[in-house]
């Protein structure tokens, strides 16, 4: 089996290597914008000999799509094991909830649950278009999903889902166990304008599936006029995409750029079927041809931003509103000159930062045509200093949890980080008269908690635990991004844990898992912990250092030290860029690039950071 899947990715590279955009294939589109372009480019993608002087005919394959799926869908981007990548499971920051291999997992029969099987997905959904070929077999919009949450997005337009309106179904949570999650339409922002129930896929799918929608109605310009009963469509053959969701995906498509998972796909379909995604070759060509005509003004200049609540490694951001003719769909957030965040919102709290660090931050605001503001007004502030791992970077009091019920299934809910999940779980319990998450670690169930990715590094971790029912007493692993770095223990009475100097530090997914240990189903509760930032653990100082020139225009950089010392530059991010000894007092900073780093220095155990900045 192993030399199989070495062959198989073989053979996936060499296919991707081979199939590549042809010499010429867009250059009847060259100069053209608006409906014009969208015209032409549905001649280079039909099925019609259309004359052109490159022509590649879409050549329908009917009901084939397990064999393109083997070849165009394998997860060799996040996990890399050959499972099934599906948008609607995948956990792009840690762990799937489940996975799926081609030919094993598809479905057959029933199911009721999400993790059981795979099927396909129409994009568009098949209600809408039928059963008439190509449409219903075309690669480019049905992909392999899981069969539960498929279910559950059914034929719902794609929109922006109000939290407070999720939907309810048997047999699934939701959100699902990646984030996805069906509900009333959000009446607010760029996805204004529809109050009816939608299904919302991840952030880091959104642009895919807008460019489905975008490759859709040019490849079928001449037939979505009939489809005007789906409320994405506005029954024309140009416009074709209804307000709000063209707002919706043109705001998907901008903040979720092209990805090389997109770009291998569209090569393996073109193999398939002989035609391409003009939108995943070109992204530009969106805004030429729903945006050029329609909006060219910038929204306005953002003029209170403030800061506040600063901390060892945090700072809090808030502004009014920016107006726009169209709508504002995002704000680009600036460190220091260096675009670190966007958001939707007007508010944002900057984490992963210096302590004892002075930073200044602007915002622009965006539209989904692309026109962004001026630079706002610059706001500034100064991290604490109380210390490494002092502040609390996470916490869960499971007060958001789902409505009391005694299943153990699986669960997900949204808490002050983002969105945590629960496999094998009820949420009827309570420790101390406070609600609680219980999971079931009997035997081989596969009960565990796992939270969001929350930045700012963990130093140490609390949880409280309590055994209900019977069973016996153990301990549970504690997993962060993949590396067991302790146990929880857990009994008939009330536990309260804290595992200390975990010391990781950037983006964090904790999971906690049973080991086996012992048998029981385990009521959890107080789950926090707190921030690591390897850049000062200590507030010792070195006496009298300094730095010049700093500013600096040449190779190097002299401090006053005459010892050796370690060294290392950082990014404004925290991403390390440099790293090695100090001899002679001196740094080579030639191949930094114009910017602000941070540079901090070893002695003895103590550490001291300085700003630096490179012209």
């Amino acid at each position: 089996m192993r030399q199989f899947y070495i062959l198989l990715c073989f053979l996936i590279v060499s296919f991707l290597g081979y199939s590549q955009i042809p010499a010429n294939y867009y250059d009847s589109a060259l100069g053209l914008e608006g409906y014009a372009l969208k015209t032409q480019l549905k001649q280079i993608i039909d099925d019609v000999s259309d004359g052109l002087s490159t022509e590649f005919t879409h050549l329908d394959q009917g009901d084939n799509l397990d064999g393109l799926y083997a070849n165009s869908d394998l997860d060799l981007y996040y996990e890399n094991d050959n499972s099934i990548l599906d948008i609607y499971s995948e956990n792009p920051d840690g762990v799937d909830p489940y996975v799926y291999f081609f030919g094993t997992d598809e479905c057959t029969g029933n199911f009721n649950g999400e993790g059981q099987c795979y099927n396909k997905e129409h994009i568009i959904p098949r209600s809408t278009v039928g059963n008439a070929s190509p449409m219903v077999d075309d690669g480019h919009h049905v992909v392999p999903t899981d069969g539960r949450v498929n279910g559950l997005r059914s034929n719902l337009p794609f929109g922006v889902v109000d939290d407070s309106q999720l939907i309810s179904q048997s047999g699934i949570s939701n959100p699902t166990l990646n984030g996805s999650k069906a509900g009333g339409n959000l009446n607010s922002g760029y996805s204004a304008g529809y109050t009816g129930t939608v299904f919302e896929p991840i952030d880091e799918f959104k642009g895919d599936v807008a460019r489905m929608y975008f490759y859709f109605v040019t490849r079928y310009e001449d037939l979505v006029d009939n489809w005007g009963d789906y409320p994405m469509f506005d029954g024309s053959n140009n416009k074709a995409i209804a307000d709000p969701f063209l707002n919706i995906l043109l705001t998907w498509h901008e903040n979720d750029p092209v990805s090389q998972r997109e770009i291998d796909r569209n090569n393996v379909v073109f193999n398939y079927q002989n035609n391409r995604n003009p939108f995943v070759d070109n992204p530009n060509y969106v805004s030429l041809i729903w945006s050029v005509t329609n909006d060219n003004e910038a929204p306005s200049t953002i003029s209170d931003l403030s800061t506040s609540n600063p901390t060892d490694n945090s700072i809090e951001l808030s502004w009014t509103a920016a107006s726009d003719n169209v709508g504002v769909t995002a704000y680009d957030i600036y460190t220091d000159g260096i675009l670190s965040n966007t958001t939707p919102n007007t508010s944002f709290t900057v984490n992963g930062l210096i302590p004892d660090t002075n930073y200044c931050f602007t915002i622009k605001a965006k539209d989904a045509a692309g026109n962004t503001s001026d630079f706002s007004n610059q706001a500034c502030e100064t991290t604490t200093n109380n210390g490494s791992g002092s502040n609390e970077c996470a916490s869960e009091d499971f007060e958001n949890i789902p409505a009391d019920n005694s299943q153990y299934t699986n669960r997900s809910w949204v808490g002050p980080n983002g969105t945590w999940s629960a496999a094998e779980a009820r949420t009827d319990r309570t420790i101390a008269g406070s609600r609680a998450i219980a999971i079931d670690f009997r035997d081989d169930t596969d009960g565990r908690l796992t939270s969001p990715v929350v930045s700012g590094g963990i130093k140490s971790l609390s949880l409280t635990t309590q055994r209900i029912f019977s069973g016996t007493d153990g301990n549970l692993d504690v997993v962060v991004n993949g590396n067991s770095v302790g146990t929880i223990a857990y009994s008939n009475s009330v536990q309260n844990v804290t595992i200390n100097d975990i010391d990781i530090e950037g983006n964090i997914q904790v999971i906690i898992q049973d080991n086996d240990s012992g048998s029981a189903r385990v009521a959890m509760d107080n789950l926090s912990w707190t921030c690591y930032n390897p850049l000062s653990v200590s507030d010792a100082e070195f006496n009298h250092l300094k730095i010049h020139p700093n500013p600096v225009k040449g190779p190097y950089i002299y401090l006053n030290i005459s010892e050796a010392v370690d060294f290392k530059i950082y990014s404004i991010l925290g991403n390390l860029i440099d790293k090695g000894n100090l001899f002679d007092g001196r740094i080579d900073v030639s191949n930094l690039k114009k910017g602000i780093y941070l540079l901090t220095l070893e002695k003895d155990k103590q550490f001291i950071s300085k700003k630096i900045i490179k012209l």
